[in-house]
C-alpha cells in the first residue's frame, strides 16, 4: 500500500465523519466540507491504486521480457548445439562414405589387376558398345 491510498483512505474517512457531524449538529457548510473531503480521499485512494497497478504492470512486463531474452537465448543455444551435433555428424558420415569408396576403388582395381585380359575384354567390349552407339544413322 502506497502513501497516496493511505492518505486517501484516511480523508475519505475523515470527510465522512465531517458530513456526519454536519448532518448532526445541522451545519451544511460542514456537510458540504465533509463530502469535498470525502470526494478528494476517494479520489487520491483511486490515484494511489493506480499507481499501484502501474508498478505492478511494469515489473510484470520486465519479468516477462527477461523471461523471454532468456527462453531466446536458451533456443539459440540449443539451435546452435544441434546445428554443430549435425555438422559434426555430416562430416563422419562423409568421412565413412569416402573411406567406403577408398576401399571400394582399391578393391575393383586389384581384381581388375587380377584379372587384366578379361578387364581388357570388357574396356573393348564397352569402348565398341560406346561407339557403335554413337555413330551416325544412314
Amino acid at each position: 500500500m502506497n502513501s497516496d491510498r493511505l492518505e486517501g483512505g484516511i480523508r475519505h474517512l475523515r470527510g465522512r465523519v465531517k458530513t456526519a457531524t454536519g448532518a448532526l449538529r445541522g451545519a451544511p457548510g460542514r456537510q458540504a466540507e465533509g463530502a469535498f473531503d470525502q470526494a478528494a480521499g476517494a479520489a487520491q485512494y483511486a490515484y494511489g491504486r493506480a499507481r499501484e497497478t502501474a508498478h505492478d504492470l511494469r515489473r510484470e512486463g520486465e519479468h516477462l521480457y527477461e523471461e523471454g531474452r532468456d527462453r531466446a537465448r536458451a533456443l539459440a543455444d540449443e539451435a546452435r548445439s544441434r546445428g554443430e551435433a549435425f555438422a559434426d555428424e555430416a562430416y563422419e558420415r562423409g568421412r565413412h562414405v569416402r573411406s567406403r569408396a577408398v576401399h571400394h576403388g582399391r578393391d575393383i582395381a586389384r581384381r581388375a589387376d587380377d584379372n587384366r585380359t578379361t578387364t581388357l575384354a570388357l574396356v573393348a567390349a564397352v569402348a565398341f558398345g560406346i561407339g557403335w552407339l554413337a555413330r551416325p544413322n544412314r
